[in-house]
């Protein structure tokens, strides 16, 4: 009863069904004719091959209609087999740079790396500016080696004549060219050393002009042990120049000995059997190695600063002595040469 009231409603579906089905096999739609399987295992390696289509299929293919066409053609992608693929990826260097990552493609050159340039150093300031720094421990060897650097040529004196230093009583060693208290010969016209143990002091009294001065500290007050600063004169004099008595056989270390005492002024020293003299360590508190390991007292005569310590000069009447005070072993106040 059933069926007799439904079936046509069952044929017609069938039947459309079956025209349909028809018309896309027939159309070349199958997919045994585009050129692919549906097989569900394909080898990597070689593609599985299809089966020609028939006289027929081949007809109907070659001029298929409009609707067709637009219903059923497969894109590009589709039309080519997955074996093709691979085999056009493993053969293909175009396919090998089109599966390059975008960071390998994007990726720039390294450019040269450029150095940058070291920062200058900073220049020293305060007792590390000053030679030897503010722990000091210079060598001798390497004070002159500052010093030299220093003086760039600068101050330097006529060499000694060994000829007039022995005329005039100074015994040359040949082997050595100075005495045996390694004094070089002095140039001619220069009073040469002599010996205290020698010398015999009269009441015949003379006069000369004595100063002590320690300028050069405030052009490098920087470099002054602190605690020292308030020790050095405005102008720099600790002692301007006055005349004073001496006697005859007289040092030019007698004449400070005897000034410091009467004007109150601080003096120290030290004998050194080395250069069989008197050695200057401090006037006023102000010692050597106070701005630095090249700093210290030394003395000038008439402008000349002997090569000599003070206790083997012998003055004349009328001498001029200063005591000046030296931050780079004479170079400042014009007495380097005498450092030898």
């Amino acid at each position: 009863m059933w069926w007799k009231k439904n079936k046509w409603k069952v044929i017609i579906p069938l039947v459309v069904v079956v025209v349909l089905a028809f018309a896309f096999w027939y159309g070349g739609g199958a997919p045994g004719l585009q050129g692919w399987s549906v097989d569900k295992e394909v080898s990597a390696s070689a593609p599985t091959p299809t089966p020609a289509p028939s006289d027929e299929s081949v007809s109907a293919s070659a001029e298929p209609s409009p609707a067709a066409q637009d219903e059923t053609a497969p894109t590009e992608g589709e039309n080519e087999s997955p074996a093709d693929d691979e085999t056009a990826t493993e053969t293909s260097p175009e396919s090998e740079d089109a599966e390059e990552t975008p960071e390998s493609e994007a990726e720039p050159e390294a450019s040269p790396e450029v150095e940058a340039s070291p920062e200058p150093a900073e220049e020293p300031t305060g007792l590390d500016a000053r030679p030897g720094g503010a722990e000091g421990g210079m060598s001798v060897s390497e004070k002159l080696a500052a010093a030299a650097e220093i003086a760039a040529g600068a101050g330097i004196a006529p060499l000694g004549d060994a000829s007039y230093s022995e005329e005039n009583g100074m015994h040359i060693d040949p082997a050595t060219g100075k005495d045996k208290y390694m004094t070089d010969p002095v140039p001619e016209g220069k009073p040469v050393p002599v010996e205290p143990e020698d010398v015999e002091i009269t009441d015949t009294a003379y006069k000369c002009t004595i100063s002590i001065s320690c300028k050069t500290i405030l052009d490098n007050i920087s470099w002054l042990d602190p605690e020292k600063v308030e020790l050095v004169p405005e102008d720099g004099w600790i002692l301007e120049p006055i005349e004073v008595t001496f006697y005859d056989g007289e040092s030019v270390f007698n004449v400070l000995q005897r000034t410091c005492k009467q004007n109150k002024i601080h003096m120290e020293f030290s004998n050194n059997p080395l250069y069989h003299s008197a050695y200057i360590e401090g006037i006023h508190n102000l010692y050597e190695f106070d701005c630095g390991d090249l700093s210290g007292w030394m003395y000038k005569v008439n402008e000349w600063f002997p090569n000599y310590g003070c206790s083997r000069y012998q003055l004349k009447d009328g001498d001029v002595i200063c005591w000046e005070y030296t931050c780079n072993l004479g170079i400042d106040v014009g007495g380097y040469y005498a450092m030898g």
